[in-house]
């Protein structure tokens, strides 16, 4: 069997892993052996962190059309409630864009929740 020199292959790794802690601080960005802990942390760290991220978004969108709607003299979960009734398929994201930004169409929204 002939030999194998892994000069190359091994600075790539730990290239690759120095790669992925950057701007971290002290030794965790530069020691390989720190380097790899703190990678692991760092990547379940960022699952999570995707997960909270919608979690926030939602709670966002909703303290939005709760404002414009209690503006308007309208409760967030009847509105939510006659929505769907109502069978309109706008999500909470939309409606918060629209009470956001368009004031005058998130109006017409309200009325035809209403009505």
């Amino acid at each position: 069997m002939t030999r194998v020199k892994r000069g190359t292959i091994k600075t790539k790794k730990r290239a690759k892993l120095l790669k992925l802690t950057k701007g971290f601080r002290l030794g965790r960005k530069s020691l390989k052996r720190l380097a790899k802990e703190a990678v692991l942390h760092k990547l379940s760290h960022q699952y999570r962190g995707r997960k909270e991220k919608k979690r926030v978004n939602r709670r966002l969108w909703q303290v939005k059309i709760n404002a414009a709607l209690r503006s308007r003299g309208y409760k967030y979960s009847t509105f939510i409630h006659q929505l769907k009734s109502k069978n309109i398929k706008l999500d909470r994201k939309i409606l918060a864009d629209l009470a956001e930004n368009n004031p005058e169409i998130f109006e017409k929204v309200i009325e035809k929740v209403k009505s």
